[in-house]
């Protein structure tokens, strides 16, 4: 049999739109000589569409685009296999299940319900979904095919430690005659989540003895972003076809030969993490319907990553920087600045909150009744620079993309409606030290439009003299792991400070600025999920508590 997979970037409710992608691209799989086509998991309404499954009009909508995708393909001599919102036949609870479909001959001639819902991390299935009672094998051109819908492969108990199902059933169809295991997914990226899912599927080849399919979605939806990915693996666990990340790709496998198509992968994380972060810019800003974006420019590392991506996401032509001086902002930032727009080929506009700045001291003096300064007034101008953002965002029709870095978001080190203004945080689920990274990656991509000057200068929020990041955080070498420890894997003070050997009264006090800080995350605009743990969607914990560590 050959096997295709149609790896598409779908859209959230644009039903019509996601059926015209597969018809496509069933279209050129036929003429590849291909028996079968198989996309990902809920291909027809776009993953996740989260609350619209709670409207009877979209499920409604979702059965008359399979009707149409199966009649469109009614001609083609192959069958297709998509994901899609089915409504559930049971009397009592959710009216909705996470369904596979078979289509041939402009029929649908087999479905299988999603039995295994996650409710982990950005899942949150269950609330939906009513979960299938079992799984049936399909016969396709001759082949007994094993048929499920993501998580339901993703239980093999030989590969985890501590399983969170009782049930496998990839096992069950397997025992029960399986002869190949086909896999739709909307799996979405982060940093090691490809090799993982390699190592998973190769594991469940080898015990199985059968060939695995592996198809996942690609592309952005609001904070999560798709690879894509897929591959197949072969009865003895070896890569057999791959397909590219983060594009759309069609790849093909010939079961008999066990021999397929194999593209490259960005061999690299660091790559891969920046190619991530391009594709969920494009997605978001494309699929929430703008062109045009606006970053301010300060001269540093963060909003210099930042406007780099926004060129590799909707081209320089679409990007405008915009440098907002104040009054303790250095000369070499602005020239930094305007250094780097140059060099990006983007348009570069000068705006000083200086005088407006001296204008609302004048005026809130009288209330601060003789008050020292401090904390205040430098917000006060971060929050001049948001306001004047938002104000050409307003006239320009340009979406703001924020500058701020996993670091700072964690420990409350940025300014509420300040510059956390605008529509997406390109680089929110991103540490200070990964910031680097990145950057270096976007200098080979752009001719190192980053001055050299912009990585060796001390990072400095520019709100008083002299001021440092350092002054307030500890050095983001020592933060970013105090962090990753305490917000990726859950680690306690006592354990962080013993385990990488730092005073315990640091950790702990770092540990208090995340907690203290959930108000503003909770305010921020959306991020784009690269590590395994970003705030958002995924992370979900109460502003008004007691509990500390």
């Amino acid at each position: 049999m050959r096997i295709a997979l149609g790896q598409i970037n779908t859209t959230v409710g644009d039903l019509a739109g996601n059926v015209d992608r597969m018809v496509e691209a069933a279209r050129q799989a036929a003429g590849r000589g291909a028996d079968l086509i198989a996309f990902p998991e809920l291909s027809v309404t776009g993953y996740p569409p989260r609350d619209l499954l709670e409207k009877p009009s979209f499920l409604d909508r979702t059965g008359e685009q399979m009707a149409r995708l199966a009649s469109e393909t009614a001609s083609l001599p192959l069958s297709l296999i998509c994901g899609y919102a089915g409504k559930a036949a049971g009397e009592t609870g959710k009216r909705a299940t996470n369904s596979a479909a078979v289509l041939r001959e402009g029929k649908v001639v087999f479905r299988q319900n999603k039995m295994l819902l996650p409710t982990y991390d950005v899942f949150d299935e269950a609330r939906y979904f009513l979960p299938g009672q079992s799984e049936q094998l399909v016969r396709l051109e001759g082949t007994q095919v094993a048929l499920t819908v993501c998580e339901d492969a993703w239980n093999d108990k030989q590969f985890w430690e501590r399983r969170l199902y009782q049930r496998d059933p990839v096992e069950e169809m397997i025992q029960a005659g399986g002869q190949i295991l086909i896999s739709i997914n909307a799996s979405p990226y982060h940093m090691g989540k490809r090799a993982l899912r390699r190592e998973i599927f190769s594991a469940a080849a080898q015990r199985h003895g059968v060939p695995v399919v592996y198809v996942n979605q690609v592309g952005g939806q609001d904070s999560l972003v798709f690879d894509g990915s897929s591959f197949v693996m072969d009865g003895a666990g070896k890569l057999a076809a791959s397909a590219a990340s983060f594009q759309e790709d069609l790849v093909v496998f010939d079961s008999e030969t066990g021999e397929g198509d194999s593209r490259q992968n960005f061999p690299d994380e660091c790559e891969a993490a920046y190619e991530a972060l391009a594709l969920g810019t494009r997605d978001y800003i494309r699929k929430c319907g703008f062109r045009r974006v606006l970053i301010g420019l300060s001269g540093g590392i963060d909003s210099s990553l930042t406007a780099a991506i926004a060129v590799d996401a909707v081209g320089r032509g679409n990007v405008v920087g915009v440098g907002m001086p104040g009054p303790f902002s250095s000369d070499h930032s602005v020239a930094d600045a305007r250094a780097l727009a140059a060099n990006l080929g983007i348009r570069f506009e000068m705006v000083s909150i200086s005088g407006v700045y001296q204008e609302f001291l004048r005026a809130l003096d009288p209330l601060f009744a003789g008050a020292p300064r401090d904390v205040t007034e430098e917000n006060l101008q971060a929050r001049l620079r948001g306001v004047t953002l938002m104000a050409l965002s307003n006239k320009w029709s340009a979406l703001v993309l924020t500058t701020g870095n996993k670091s700072e978001l964690a420990v409350g080190y940025c300014t509420l409606y300040g510059d956390m203004c605008g529509g997406l945080a390109v680089i929110s689920d991103v540490p200070k030290t990964l910031v680097y990274q990145l950057a270096r990656v976007a200098n080979r991509r752009h001719a190192n439009a980053i001055p050299e000057s912009v990585f060796q200068k001390p990072p400095s929020a520019e709100l008083r003299p002299d001021q440092k990041d350092s002054d307030s955080l500890p050095e983001y070498d020592v933060l970013d792991r105090i962090l990753r420890a305490y917000i990726e894997e859950y680690q306690p003070p006592h354990q962080i400070a013993a385990t990488l050997g730092l005073p315990l009264d640091l950790v702990r006090e770092v540990a208090a600025k995340v907690d203290r800080n959930e108000y503003k995350r909770q305010q921020a605009a959306p991020g784009l999920k690269v590590t395994s743990k970003a705030f958002g969607i995924g992370r979900r914990f109460p502003i008004a508590q007691k509990y500390t560590e």
